[in-house]
């Protein structure tokens, strides 16, 4: 890649939590930033931001559920800076719910937002990422690896972002474009305050323990580290570690650990 000047990263849910926090990592490393998310009004505050303190950002709506609102804000991206070196597809949300009472609107609806939404920002980044030698970072979850009840949907919305990883590490091979899939444990957001339709609920408390939580702040600094290395897969924080492990190697136990754990809102 060359100087980190001329090098542009595209963020998607950048108006928020990690894709925000990501993005003024980027911007102190250097880099232009093109935010993207559906709340444009957060966005362009972000920016305001981010020109104020010496750096460059463009703002580019999209809706990660449209496919053609995708295209067209790779499209802008190349409309205004000529190039796209690495891109972050961040965006996506939580479907919470057992299995047995999840309708098919509510599968759909996640698996397009966490998994289609992803590929096709891929899909569409790539041939312009190919061009430079580019990076892509992926972000799932450790709820890729282990049962969450309660969570399934958005767990096995995960479990495919994993697997879209290991294969565009196979088909990537020799274009010089690297793929970092990254997979958080507890950390800082809104997902546990927004409901299955996709409303905000500010005074929705939050079932994931407080004392485990990494600040956005923090985690944006390793996974940013992680897509500069080109590392292939990135597990954070260090309970997620731990409980990855175990799910390898003690399974029965996570399981028993899961069931008593606390049920997010349905």
């Amino acid at each position: 890649m060359t100087t980190t000047k001329e090098n542009v990263v595209w963020i998607t849910g950048a108006s928020s939590g990690i894709g925000k926090a990501m993005a003024f990592e980027w911007v102190r490393l250097g880099y232009k930033v093109v935010l993207s998310a559906r709340r444009k009004e957060l966005l362009e505050e972000i920016a305001l931001e981010i020109k104020q303190s010496g750096g460059e950002a463009l703002v580019v709506p999209v809706d990660i559920l449209e496919e053609k609102s995708i295209e067209n804000a790779v499209q802008s991206i190349i409309d205004h800076w000529g190039r796209l070196d690495v891109a972050v597809a961040n965006a996506g949300f939580g479907v919470f719910g057992s299995i047995e009472k999840l309708t098919a609107k509510d599968w759909n609806k996640q698996l397009q937002g966490n998994v289609t939404g992803l590929a096709l920002t891929v899909k569409y980044a790539l041939p312009h990422l190919k061009q430079h030698q580019g990076r892509i970072g992926l972000v799932g979850s450790v709820g890729a690896y282990v049962p969450n009840p309660h969570v399934g949907a958005y767990g096995a919305s995960k479990a495919a972002v994993r697997s879209i990883g290991l294969t565009l590490q196979v088909e990537l091979m020799g274009t010089g474009v690297s793929c970092t899939t990254i997979h958080p444990g507890f950390v800082e957001s809104e997902i546990a305050r927004v409901d299955n339709e996709g409303v905000w609920h500010p005074d929705r408390p939050d079932p994931r323990p407080a004392n485990l939580m990494w600040p956005t702040d923090k985690a944006a600094k390793v996974m940013v580290k992680a897509i500069i290395k080109r590392k292939r897969t990135y597990i954070f924080t260090a309970h997620g570690r731990v409980i990855v492990w175990l799910q390898y190697w003690l399974p029965g136990l996570v399981r028993t650990i899961s069931s008593k754990g606390p049920k997010p809102v349905e």
